[in-house]
């Protein structure tokens, strides 16, 4: 294709029907050109040939095949590579678009805010009666504002918008840290290039939260979970003392869950890992996370008791 306005991108693993759903609902997006990508990172064959039965012959649409499972964050360097739109969408396979102007809006805001890097959408439960809970990745005291506009730190992957400039200045995704913590990573590397990340309430997906093919926490999940947000923190400068509160944390957290082992594991693998160059945080990506992260979350006190929930 020649130039169009945005590519929607959906990494499969199974979940036939959802996947099915989601494709739907991205091709029926209105208000410019889109085309869709799907990346399927290790399905059943009867779940690509139904997709590929459904779909193939679509205009603005194509069907890849990893031949296996990369990971969140490689699958989505991978699909966002496949095509060239100046806007990078990005939908979870058991989710869909709340209405056919999702997209078409978030190019508006795009457009009218050049410095705006990053767009998360509303995830909102399947039947769109409020927020997922399971999916609200920002200060708890920001959730009565889930219909609103606020700018932020990082976006939840079920349902975002990227714009391709910011996505190639702060290099995609860490493709080490396969699953959980991607999103906030990579946004801390456009905030230091000077970005801004935005939530905006009024555009939604909805989110099956499927339980098929999906990490849970007394599995894999927590260590994935300690490990990657530890690295992220040895990215920028903290040291072994400074992360030990969210260390212990993170211990009684999973304690309660049952789950300590993953703990454990999550940490020995955190600090095992090579990080190639320490960075420092410019003065103005510390006032920018003070302004739309820290001041939400409360003291230092508050800040550990979410931790541990």
């Amino acid at each position: 294709m020649g130039g169009y306005d945005a590519d929607i991108i959906i990494l499969c693993l199974n979940r036939r029907d959802d996947t099915l759903a989601a494709i739907a609902s991205a091709l029926a997006q209105r208000g410019g050109e889109f085309h869709v990508t799907v990346l399927d990172q290790g399905s059943a064959p009867e779940t690509i040939t139904a997709i590929a039965r459904a779909y193939g012959a679509h205009p603005r649409f194509a069907l890849y095949r990893a031949g296996k499972n990369l990971g969140v964050a490689g699958g989505r360097n991978l699909a966002a590579a496949l095509g060239h739109a100046p806007v990078i969408v990005a939908l979870d396979n058991d989710a869909t678009f709340r209405d056919d102007w999702v997209i078409a809006n978030a190019l508006k805001r795009f457009r009218r805010a050049p410095d705006l890097g990053a767009l998360a959408f509303a995830i909102l439960t399947a039947d769109g009666s409020g927020p997922d809970p399971n999916a609200w990745g920002y200060p708890k005291s920001l959730l009565p504002r889930f219909k609103e506009r606020f700018d932020t730190t990082t976006f939840v992957g079920a349902g975002h918008a990227i714009r391709r400039a910011a996505w190639s200045a702060a290099g995609g995704y860490d493709t080490s840290l396969f699953f959980t913590w991607e999103e906030y990573d990579f946004c801390l590397a456009a905030i230091a290039l000077g970005w801004r990340i935005a939530y905006d309430g009024s555009l939604a997906v909805l989110h099956k939260s499927t339980a098929e093919a999906r990490v849970q926490w007394s599995g894999e999940r927590m260590a994935w979970f300690v490990r990657n947000r530890l690295i992220i923190a040895r990215k920028w400068g903290a040291s072994r003392l400074g992360l030990a509160p969210r260390i212990a944390a993170y211990w009684l957290r999973g304690h309660r869950q049952g789950c300590a082992p993953q703990v454990w594991r999550g940490v020995e693998d955190a600090f095992a890992a090579a990080i190639p160059a320490v960075r420092t945080m410019p003065d103005a990506m510390r006032r920018y996370i003070s302004r739309n992260e820290t001041r939400h979350r409360g003291g230092k006190m508050r800040q550990l008791i979410d931790l541990i929930r």
